[in-house]
């Protein structure tokens, strides 16, 4: 929340995560039991619990600014209901959510001061997360923000940002409202600010508990996560749905749905053959799930749709088949195993026997 000022003077410190959940109650037990689970939910293994106990501990918490552009508020949605950890504890104690004008009770002139004093006040040390994308057609006038195209409000607040996340595949790359023939010119933030570091976060929306895990590694270590070559933290990006899906055996032995609701499908096998994408898409459905853990898509009965990847919506029907993948089929195809095998056996065997045939006949020749 923003801090209070008293005559231009900031009149309380920026304080830690562990300031404040303290004064709230929260033991030192509990505090470390949480930098355990966290660390342990962002892949880091328990020697980073210490770390981040310590992080936790000393560094200020970081403002954060949170835009709104062209988008239909499911990354916010999402977020509310993170589990690990509980989007109240990284709203109101990891971070300083200074603005965010879906969730925030200021409004008008009051909402559009707390900008102008973070950018200020905190030059280079706040994160810009942004929801949604920039039309950039008729010179923005498709999203008007505070009075102004959103596009201008988003370069004005970049310019002292200290890094941005670009939450969902609206802002990451520009989903729904850039798809053919995108009449508003719907923009990916990467497009238009160019001279700072970007997390992008995609997903439509992204999964709770990998935007909260984002912020709470960027709160702890005061830097930007491992991005892969799109810009994606590796910690939540870098494996394929297909690669921990739990249907990933049926594949393997050729085992898939036909069609919705047949027996296949009642026994769990794979949803390939009715549009999965999950072998194209990175993403941390199938290991951290929807939630609170519970489940994913591809567990509901649903093909993966990819909508973590770029240019989702415009590579043709959520049910069109993957034709570019190869499939092992194990089962399906045992018997044609068996039989080339069986060949190729055979055929060692008889050509054993007929050179140890020549051998005898030559060794006779020669006694």
């Amino acid at each position: 929340m923003p801090q209070c000022t008293t005559g231009g003077k900031e009149t309380a410190a920026m304080e830690t995560f562990y300031d404040v959940i303290r004064r709230q109650g929260v033991t030192r037990r509990s505090f470390t039991k949480f930098c355990s689970l966290t660390a342990a939910s962002l892949g880091l293994g328990s020697t980073a619990a210490a770390r981040m106990a310590h992080a936790l501990e000393t560094n200020p918490r970081i403002p954060v600014i949170w835009m709104h552009g062209l988008e239909c508020t499911c990354c916010s949605e999402s977020f509310i209901r993170s589990a690990h950890p509980l989007a109240k504890d990284v709203v109101l104690s990891m971070i300083s959510l200074d603005y965010d004008d879906t969730l925030m009770a200021a409004a008008g002139h009051q909402a559009e001061a707390i900008l102008e004093e973070t950018k200020e006040k905190y030059k280079g040390k706040y994160i810009l997360a942004v929801e949604g994308n920039p039309p950039l057609n008729e010179g923005g006038m498709f999203c008007i923000d505070g009075g102004k195209p959103f596009v201008e409000k988003l370069k004005w607040m970049a310019e002292d940002a200290m890094a941005l996340i670009a939450w969902g595949a609206c802002a990451s790359w520009g989903c729904v409202q850039a798809a053919k023939p995108n009449p508003t010119q719907a923009t990916p933030i990467d497009k238009v600010i160019k001279n700072k570091p970007i997390i992008k976060v995609p997903g439509c929306p992204p999964i709770a508990e990998v935007m909260t895990g984002v912020i709470t590694y960027v709160t702890t270590f005061g830097k930007l996560p491992e991005l892969d070559r799109q810009g994606r933290p590796k910690m939540f990006y870098s494996q394929r749905i297909h690669d921990k899906c739990y249907r990933r055996p049926h594949f393997d032995a050729g085992q898939f749905v036909e069609e919705w609701d047949d027996e296949a499908a009642r026994k769990g096998h794979c949803l390939y053959k009715m549009g999965c994408k999950g072998p194209t898409t990175y993403n941390a459905c199938s290991t951290v799930r929807w939630n609170g853990g519970v489940s994913f898509p591809i567990q509901s009965g649903h093909g993966c749709i990819g909508c973590s990847e770029e240019d989702f919506w415009d590579k043709g029907s959520f049910y069109d088949r993957l034709t570019t993948i190869k499939q092992f089929g194990i089962e399906s195809n045992a018997d044609e195993v068996g039989l080339a095998a069986a060949a190729v056996v055979g055929g060692a065997v008889a050509a054993h026997a007929g050179v140890t045939a020549i051998k005898r006949i030559t060794s006779k020749h020669d006694g």
